[in-house]
C-alpha cells in the first residue's frame, strides 16, 4: 500500500491476550516507533491536543529528536487522546495495510491498559466510569443529583472538583427517575398499520446507559418514529457497553460486557429482531470495538452484524420500504454536528440524511471534534483543552444561525453549546439547547 492510497483501512484485533501486549520495553519501542513517524509527518496536527504536545515534545528537546525525550514524558501526550478515531480514519496515511502499520488511538489504548493494570487510574475517575450504578442510584433520587451536579451549586460543585477532578463548569448530564426502560413499559405506541414497513421490520433499542437514565427522550422519540412507520420496538438493556471503561484501558471489563450483552442479545436476533443503538458511541463498541476485543466469540461477531445506529436504522427503513408520510418542515433549519463516534462507524453522515428526508429542510452538517471525547471532556485537566479543540464547532454553529442544534453524541452537543456560550459574541444568535436528530425527526412527524 502507497502513502495515500484510498484503500479502506484494516484494523487488526486487540491482542490484550498476549504477553507481549503487557510487556512495558515492548510497549515502549513500539511507542517510539510510532511517534517517530507522527513527528515526521504531522498531518494529524489539528485533531486534538496529542499532536501538538507531541510534537513540541520533541521540537523542544536538546537535539529536536525522539531519542532526547524521556519515555516518562508520553503519558501527557496519552492524556490528551480522546480515542475518537479520527486520525486513524480521516488523516493518517500510514494505517494498515500499510507496511508502517499505525494504529495511533489503539496504541494509546494499549498504554491505557498497562497504566490501569497497574492501578494507576485514579478511584474517582474508576468510580465515575460506573455508568449503570451511578445512574441507578441517581434515578432514586433525581432531583437531588441535579441539584448536586448543576453547575450554579458552587458548593457541591466545589466539592466534585477536590474529590473527583471534575471542572465546576463543566456541563453534567441529568438523570431521570423514570428511566427509559421504565417510560418504554408505560408508554406503548400503537403500530401503524398503513405504513409501507409494518410487518416487514422489528427492532431491540439497546437503551445505552445514557438514554437510559440521563435522557429518556432520546428513546421515546425512538419508539414513536418507529410505531409511525409500523415497526414494532422492544426496550432491552442488560448493561453498559463499557466504552467508559475502555477509556480508561479497563479491557477485561469490556470484554466481559461484551460477552453478557452478546449472549442476551443473541435470543432476540434470532427470532429476527434488528439491534439498534441509540447513541453513535455504543453502537461504535458493538459493531466495532467489541469484535475486536473478543474476536474468538460468536455471539459478539453475530450482534455486530446484526447491530444499527439509530439514523442509520431509520435511513435502512426508507430505504428498503418507505417510510409513512406525515412529514413537516422544521422552520429554520439544523447545524447537525457529525459526531466522531458516528463518523468512525465508515457508514457516512446518516442522521444529515435522515433528517434531509424531512420536506424543504435546511440542513448544514460540522464535520469537526467538538472536543468533548466522553468523560475525558469534564475533568478539570481537560475542561478548557476540550472547549478550545471545540471553538471551531461552536463559532461555525452559532454563524449558521440555524433554528436547531443537532448532534447524535447528546454530550457532544451539550458541550458545543457551552462552547458558543464562551465565544461572548454579541453578534451571534444564542443557542441554549441541543437535539439528538430522532428527536427533530419526531417533531416533523408531530410526535413530540
Amino acid at each position: 500500500m502507497r502513502e495515500g492510497s484510498l484503500e479502506a483501512p484494516t484494523r487488526h484485533k486487540i491482542d490484550w491476550q498476549n504477553p507481549d501486549f503487557w510487556d512495558e520495553a515492548k510497549l515502549d519501542a513500539e511507542v517510539r516507533r510510532v511517534f517517530d513517524i507522527c513527528h515526521g509527518c504531522r498531518r494529524c496536527f489539528n485533531l486534538c491536543d496529542s499532536f501538538p504536545k507531541l510534537f513540541d515534545l520533541v521540537d523542544n528537546s536538546p537535539n529536536e529528536t525522539l531519542e532526547d525525550v524521556p519515555s516518562s514524558a508520553f503519558k501527557g501526550v496519552v492524556d490528551a487522546c480522546t480515542l475518537c478515531d479520527m486520525c486513524f480514519l480521516t488523516k493518517c496515511p500510514y494505517v494498515p495495510p500499510h507496511e508502517f502499520n499505525l494504529d495511533f488511538p489503539h496504541l494509546m489504548l494499549r498504554y491505557r491498559a498497562i497504566e490501569a493494570k497497574k492501578g494507576k487510574v485514579a478511584f474517582a475517575e474508576r468510580e465515575l466510569t460506573k455508568t449503570d450504578r451511578n445512574g441507578r442510584l441517581a434515578s432514586l433520587v433525581p432531583g437531588i443529583a441535579n441539584w448536586a451536579t448543576d453547575t450554579k451549586n458552587a458548593t457541591t460543585r466545589g466539592l466534585l472538583d477536590k474529590v473527583a477532578g471534575v471542572h465546576p463548569e463543566a456541563a453534567l448530564p441529568k438523570f431521570h427517575g423514570a428511566t427509559f426502560a421504565v417510560r418504554a413499559k408505560r408508554e406503548a405506541a400503537a403500530l401503524n398499520e398503513a405504513a409501507p414497513a409494518f410487518g416487514k421490520r422489528k427492532a431491540a433499542l439497546y437503551a445505552t446507559c445514557f438514554v437510559n437514565y440521563n435522557n429518556p427522550n432520546i428513546g421515546m422519540a425512538m419508539r414513536a418514529v418507529l410505531a409511525k412507520n409500523g415497526v414494532e420496538s422492544k426496550v432491552v438493556y442488560p448493561k453498559c457497553c463499557g466504552m467508559p471503561q475502555l477509556e480508561h484501558g479497563e479491557i477485561e471489563k469490556v470484554a466481559a460486557n461484551a460477552r453478557a450483552v452478546a449472549a442476551e442479545m443473541s435470543p432476540l436476533i434470532d427470532e429476527g429482531y434488528d439491534i439498534v443503538a441509540l447513541i453513535p458511541s455504543c453502537a461504535l463498541m458493538l459493531k466495532f470495538e467489541w469484535p475486536l476485543i473478543v474476536p474468538d466469540d460468536p455471539l459478539v461477531a453475530k450482534l455486530a452484524k446484526a447491530t444499527f445506529d439509530a439514523s442509520e436504522y431509520v435511513v435502512d427503513i426508507h430505504r428498503k420500504h418507505g417510510l409513512a408520510p406525515g412529514l413537516q418542515a422544521l422552520d429554520g433549519g439544523v447545524s447537525m454536528h457529525f459526531a466522531c463516534h458516528a463518523r468512525a462507524q465508515n457508514m457516512g453522515p446518516k442522521a444529515a440524511e435522515m433528517l434531509r428526508l424531512i420536506p424543504k429542510v435546511d440542513v448544514a452538517i460540522i464535520e469537526r471534534c467538538s472536543g468533548h471525547g466522553g468523560s475525558w471532556g469534564v475533568m478539570k485537566s481537560n475542561f478548557e483543552t476540550a472547549l478550545k479543540v471545540g471553538k471551531p464547532v461552536a463559532r461555525t454553529a452559532a454563524k449558521n444561525a440555524k433554528t436547531y442544534l443537532a448532534s447524535e453524541c447528546p454530550l457532544a452537543g451539550e458541550h458545543i453549546v457551552q462552547g458558543i456560550e464562551r465565544l461572548g459574541e454579541a453578534d451571534l444568535p444564542a443557542i441554549d439547547h441541543s437535539m439528538h436528530p430522532i428527536e427533530l425527526f419526531a417533531k416533523a412527524y408531530g410526535l413530540a
